[in-house]
């Protein structure tokens, strides 16, 4: 088979579920054209199997003529190996539509998923990503993969009535006629299957939301006995979807039963019908037998058909739910014409706190409330919206590429994915054995990776689930270390560890960011003491700068903050 695709740039500037659907076909063009050529051999060397057989009754059998039998043996022969070829090649052609569909799918949600960036998590939640990634980009691909076989079947199908026209006039209309009778009972079923699927689709991805937030908090929940709760209410939820599912079942199967049913009783009716003309003389005993193999034929492509139908709207619900994140806009675009940065070193300036952030320097902020650094390392990284500005330009003039890349906003919100701890570490996978070793030294982690029986070759399981929080904290530290940004906001990177290990973090942190800018948002005397500026927050605006010395003996709202006291002594 041939390799898939590259990825086009950008995302399909769709505005419907349908045009979502064309745009994908669009993009799997020749290998769908060639799909839907052989679909049409397959189906129609099929349907004119009966018409050789009839053929070799009447003048072979019926007339004692073994040339003519052999000659129309011959080309049933012919037929039934076109219809294997065809059939072979276009199975292979189906799968690769199908497989690029679903690859396609796949590829344009992650490259929105990563153009929403932190604005993805706000507007959708984990489950409607997992359902996206799994279940809608198989019904994408099975919607591309019936084109060919549903197109196969409508043509196979005008093939036998133009046969069976020529040959009664009374079958032919039968079949003309009650092909679309057939299809419109289906699309009366379909209707509700529709509507019953989306509803089914909302509640799964609502489904795996809660499990995924029930498992990454059981720790906690245990802790306080909240357990039972959540349990009882993922049991309740649960049930509400398998009720949907059930209801989406009774429509299937209704869907299911007719496409065996009506098949089968138009092949009755149409077999029913021969046999009268037969007897009375206006056919022959080789158009009966060919009568009754196109009424067995027909089962197969009007099956076809109802499946095409059942798979179109499957595909379209999934279609509409990658519409929607598709519609999804970033927080934050690049301006028109980007500004360029200064070469010489600057200042990184919050104006609504009226923070500096010197070049070169370990800088600690110190916030009586936590909540306002955290605000303050969203403004720096240009995580929402604010005046801050880099060497004198503001960020929202600058490429948001150029921010990421000279900026790194690292928190304990960050997550540690699945795979080698090494690749985990480095992601970009630009840095040597020295550089990931300094800081597995810098971020007290060596003990972690000497623990593991493959070292850096270990494999971390999903979310870094085998590790402790203050584990995962060091990881991330030791993560954010190696990637060696410009300017690095570190949000209470010692919070989940021991007294020990955050005192040789922080006689680590700053020769390992030597001669980079470092901004720590902490009320850890430790790492305070260890800063070369300290910078003192209350109510969201900075109200006192110095050493961490300094603001001990200067600053008594800084003391109570830093020495956890609750009351201040001006």
């Amino acid at each position: 088979m041939r390799s898939l695709p590259e990825p086009e740039p950008g995302t399909p500037d769709c505005r419907s579920a349908t045009h979502f659907l064309l745009w994908m076909a669009a993009r799997n063009k020749w290998p769908l054209i060639v799909g839907v050529l052989l679909g049409v051999v397959w189906m129609v060397s099929q349907a004119l199997m009966p018409a050789a057989i009839g053929k070799a009754i009447d003048v072979g059998v019926a007339a004692k003529d073994l040339d003519a039998l052999l000659f129309w043996g011959l080309v049933l022969l012919g037929l039934g190996v076109l219809q294997a070829t065809a059939g072979t090649v276009r199975h292979r052609m189906a799968v690769h539509v199908w497989l690029s569909g679903a690859y396609r799918t796949v590829q344009i949600t992650v490259r929105q998923a990563n153009r929403l960036g932190a604005a993805l998590p706000k507007r959708l939640s984990a489950g409607e990503m997992v359902s996206i990634g799994t279940a809608d980009m198989d019904q994408i691909g099975s919607a591309l993969d019936i084109t060919a076989r549903g197109t196969g079947a409508l043509v196979a199908i005008a093939t036998v009535a133009v046969i069976l026209l020529t040959t009664s006039v009374p079958l032919g209309l039968v079949v003309v006629l009650g092909v679309p009778v057939l299809v419109l009972i289906v699309s009366v079923l379909i209707r509700p299957l529709h509507r019953r699927q989306q509803a089914y689709r909302d509640q799964q991805g609502t489904l795996t939301t809660r499990a995924g937030d029930i498992v990454a908090g059981l720790r906690v929940l245990r802790g306080v006995g909240g357990e039972p709760v959540f349990s009882a209410r993922y049991r309740t939820e649960s049930q509400r979807l398998r009720a949907e599912g059930v209801r989406v079942a009774r429509v299937e199967s209704l869907l299911e039963a007719a496409q065996i049913l009506l098949p089968g009783c138009f092949v009755v009716l149409v077999t029913w019908l021969g046999a009268r003309f037969a007897l009375r003389g206006e056919i022959t005993a080789g158009q009966l037998v060919a009568f009754y193999g196109y009424a067995a034929f027909l089962v197969t492509p009007l099956r076809t058909l109802t499946e095409a139908l059942n798979k179109y709207t499957r595909g379209y619900v999934a279609a509409r739910r990658i519409i929607r994140l598709l519609g999804m806009t970033p927080e934050f675009t690049d301006p028109a014409e980007p500004a360029r940065l200064p070469e010489q070193p600057g200042d990184l300036v919050d104006v609504e706190s009226g923070l500096v952030v010197r070049p070169g320097r370990l800088t600690a902020l110190a916030a009586t409330a936590p909540e306002d650094a955290v605000a303050v390392a969203d403004r720096l990284g240009r995580y929402v919206d604010a005046d801050v500005t880099l060497r004198g330009v503001p960020l929202r003039d600058l490429a948001l590429d150029t921010v990421r890349e000279r900026i790194l906003v690292a928190d304990n919100d960050a997550r540690l994915f699945a795979g080698p701890l090494r690749a985990e570490l480095d992601p970009r996978d630009s840095a040597d054995d020295a550089t990931i070793e300094a800081a597995l030294v810098a971020a007290s982690a060596t003990d972690i990776v000497e623990a593991l029986p493959d070292g850096l070759a270990a494999l971390v399981a999903e979310r870094g689930r085998e590790f402790s929080g203050g584990q995962q904290q060091r990881l991330r530290l030791a993560r954010a270390l190696v990637a060696d940004p410009e300017i690095l906001v570190l949000v209470e990177p010692t919070s989940a560890v021991d007294a020990h290990t955050e005192a040789r973090i922080a006689d680590r942190l700053s020769g390992a960011r030597h001669g980079r800018t470092t901004l720590v948002c902490t009320t850890s005397p430790l790492l305070l003491g260890r800063a070369d500026h300290v910078v003192f927050l209350e109510d969201g605006k900075v109200i006192a700068e110095g050493t961490h010395q300094e603001l001990l003996a200067d600053e008594p709202r800084y003391a109570a903050t830093v020495n956890r006291t609750d009351e201040v002594t001006v």
